[in-house]
């Protein structure tokens, strides 16, 4: 390199005026390359340390070996290796800036966390209003909190009427109603009125903080993707360390190029061989992708779940409180006689009941209610049904075929007038909405859908058949459960169950992925990899929809990262790359694979990817 002042050209000079760039770089390189050798799995820093130190301790040698004669300027790479190591700085600075936004919905996150509240407190009978610190909170303290003011902690409405945007949480864009006795949650914003809340959480307990922590340990967590990245890097290390030494002794022994010449062939391969875009390639988009779910109100607790349920083939999903909402809907009406009177004598009789199916069928017919009914006496017969009997003596009983002994009909709930058949119908469940979209796009991906419930199978049948799942398993135990999907791990290791009740924990915990709702049980949240925070089936597709894409981008970002080594390397080692080149190029490889993880978050999600 030609130097644009003579002084520069003094080797002592340059040594001097490199020593600051040689100390910094080799203690940090040196540091992280020390670490991985003693794990013994070699890092990409351990490319650094060798090339950066071989042209220090060789341009050292060549100054005073050949010192006072003309070949000393052969021997001189001082600017080299300080330029190599300025790069790659410069670039892992560029490196730490892009990897911080893609963390950045943990910031926005913790961005939601007040630092203090405003507490209410009572003394000589006058009440006082004082900050406090968010930490120093306990269950049952009394907050105000005003229009605009964040939600500190998560608590219940003691007093007040406002609206809350909870869109974080639940996913739902419209405005909350809150008045006395509703829950709040901390992190979420008061938009109209003012509210008293008396706290039912500490701070580390509450929602936003479990959100939080979920985030944190799902992007730290690795996929069998990146540890198979890990595995190639520990070889690759060692294997460039042994490239570089044979194009030294090729270019100095067998070319003639002289050691000068060989010496930055073998400098070039190290430097460019540095495989710090195969070790970003697989953590970026996990960040971005956990990151993109978790604003969309779905919690992710790993990477190795993203890569699971991208390849997943087959989804097992619960049924009542899954894709069904768990109320009951009645149908197929048949009255034997005048039906606004039959109607009015099921209404009179299901209103003395405390069944559920009893409590939706008043709810859902009030105007069934046009004449009340009095009954001498009226009576519940524990997992039975009822039984009235009228002012004329006439006995109606309501309930299922096997106690009325009812044969050859098909109905679920019958009622009888002294044993005489006057009307009967059939209980479904309620569908969720957005089931049916749902199960359409699985089947369009090629994925195998199964209702596995503890309910009838006939119940099991409607709502497969109505949905279009291709496997319906009903009556099913919690033992039972687990034992099917024991069988389902060994043919598809990357099975996904979706369920919400406490009896879905444990086959939750033994797929791949299990995924559950927040207003399920808290066993299935825990037992669940896969938090969705509202109800809604559409989070269910989105964050189907994020896995693919994140998976898709660490395949494209490991292509990038392989192609650039297998490229650069033979043109390092021929000569053709000079080491300050390779350094550039190989931070250059690095910008590649972030930016190309950011575009993941910018990417938006439809159904039909």
């Amino acid at each position: 390199m030609v130097l644009p002042w003579p002084f520069l050209h003094n080797p002592i000079v340059q040594l001097v005026l490199s020593i600051p760039v040689y100390g910094l770089g080799l203690f940090y390189f040196g540091k992280s390359a020390y670490h991985s050798l003693k794990t013994g799995v070699p890092n990409m820093d351990v490319l650094i340390f060798i090339g950066a130190s071989s042209a220090l301790f060789y341009s050292i040698f060549g100054t005073f070996y050949y010192w006072g004669s003309h070949e000393v300027h052969e021997y001189l790479f001082f600017e080299t290796g300080a330029t190599i190591i300025t790069l790659v700085l410069f670039g892992n600075l560029l490196e730490k800036r892009a990897v911080k936004k893609t963390t950045k919905s943990i910031h926005d996150l913790n961005s939601l966390q007040v630092k203090t509240a405003k507490i209410i407190t009572e003394h000589d009978g006058q009440i006082h209003l004082h900050d406090i610190d968010v930490n120093l909170l306990k269950r049952g303290d009394l907050i105000q909190i005003n229009t605009g003011d964040l939600i500190p902690i998560d608590g219940f409405v003691a007093k007040g009427e406002a609206e809350c945007d909870e869109s974080l949480v639940s996913g739902e864009s419209l405005p909350v109603y809150k008045n006395e006795g509703a829950a709040v949650l901390g992190g979420t914003l008061l938009l109209s009125g003012n509210l008293q809340v008396k706290v039912s959480s500490i701070l580390k307990e509450s929602m936003l903080s479990k959100i939080i922590e979920m985030v944190k340990k799902a992007q730290n967590s690795k996929p069998q993707i990146q540890k198979l990245g890990d595995q190639v890097s520990a070889v690759f290390v060692p294997a460039v360390v042994l490239i570089s030494l044979l194009t030294f002794l090729v270019s100095y022994f067998f070319l003639d190029l002289g050691s000068a010449k060989s010496m930055l062939r073998a400098v070039a391969v190290l430097v460019i061989s540095c495989p710090c875009a195969m070790g970003l390639a697989t953590p970026t988009a996990i960040m971005v992708g956990i990151g993109k779910a978790a604003k969309r109100g779905i919690l992710i607790k790993g990477g190795s779940v993203l890569e699971n349920f991208a390849k997943s083939k087959q989804i097992i999903f619960d049924k009542t409180g899954t894709l069904s909402t768990g109320k009951f809907v009645f149908t197929d009406f048949e009255f034997k006689g005048d039906e606004a009177e039959l109607k009015q004598i099921i209404y009179s009789i299901e209103s003395h009941s405390s069944h559920p199916i009893a409590k939706a069928l008043v709810e859902q017919y009030p105007n069934w209610n046009q004449q009340a009914i009095s009954f001498n006496e009226i009576k519940e017969m524990k997992g039975k049904g009822m039984e009235a009997t009228d002012a004329s003596g006439d006995i109606w009983r309501l309930g299922s075929a096997k106690w009325l002994g009812i044969l050859d009909n098909d109905k679920d709930l019958f009622l009888v007038q002294n044993e005489k058949l006057m009307a009967a119908w059939n209980i479904a469940d309620e569908i969720k909405e957005d089931a049916h979209e749902l199960i359409a796009y699985l089947n369009k991906q090629g994925i195998e859908t199964i209702l596995l419930s503890g309910d009838k199978q006939k119940k099991v049948n409607q709502l497969a058949n109505e949905l279009g799942m291709e496997t319906a398993l009903g009556e099913r135990l919690p033992e039972e459960k687990l034992a099917y999907i024991s069988k389902q791990v060994e043919k598809n290791p990357e099975l996904v169950m979706v369920g919400d009740g406490v009896n879905d924990a444990p086959a939750l915990s033994k797929v791949a992925v299990g995924v559950s709702f927040v207003k399920g049980s808290d066993m299935a949240i825990e037992a669940a990899n896969v938090v969705l925070m509202h109800n809604g089936l559409k989070s269910f597709q989105e964050a189907h929809i994020i896995s693919k894409l994140t998976y898709k981008t660490i395949k494209q970002n490991l292509f990038w990262a392989f192609f650039y080594n297998i490229l650069c390397i033979p043109l390092a080692a021929a000569g053709f790359m000079h080491p300050m080149l390779g350094a550039l190029s190989m931070a250059f490889s690095d910008v590649i694979v972030i930016g190309n993880s950011l575009l993941l978050g910018l990417k938006k999600i439809k159904a039909d990817k």
